[in-house]
């Protein structure tokens, strides 16, 4: 076999995304995407990423908006920039003005990411199915 084929077979599992290499490091419902970053800076990125969702609380409910299930997509890019899709418990969720501000602020400051941007989505609408275990202890609904 040539060194050719080689690095074009190491080059497409490069490609995989996060959830394919290790599903380990992801909660239910968040799905991430990574890019040509090597897999353990890759690991470190996506963990202190959702390290720093977990500081992101909705004033009114006493879980972070990681746990909730609000963060449905993570995209680390070649450059380091990151792209989060999150939702809202509802579109007319008081703090729906300044989530969003306080998720793109808590993934900026991670050591290692160029840029964060936050896109809200509403599809699939949220529901509470999408909370964690964690979550679903701290709200008292089992």
């Amino acid at each position: 076999m040539s060194d050719d084929m080689t690095d074009g077979n190491n080059k497409d599992a490069a490609e995989q995304t996060v959830a394919e290499k290790a599903p380990e490091i992801l909660e239910p419902n968040a799905a991430v995407s990574g890019s040509g970053l090597p897999q353990a800076e890759l690991n470190r990125l996506t963990d202190d990423i959702i390290a720093g969702l977990k500081t992101v609380y909705d004033p009114e409910i006493p879980a972070d908006i990681y746990e909730l299930g609000l963060i449905y997509k993570i995209d680390i890019g070649d450059d380091r920039s990151v792209k989060v899709d999150m939702s809202l418990t509802s579109p007319n969720c008081p703090a729906a003005q300044e989530l969003p501000v306080n998720v793109e602020n808590a993934v900026a400051s991670v050591a290692g990411v160029k840029e964060a941007k936050v896109t809200v989505v509403w599809d699939p609408p949220w529901d509470p199915s999408r909370m964690s275990d964690e979550a679903r202890l701290v709200l008292n609904m089992w």
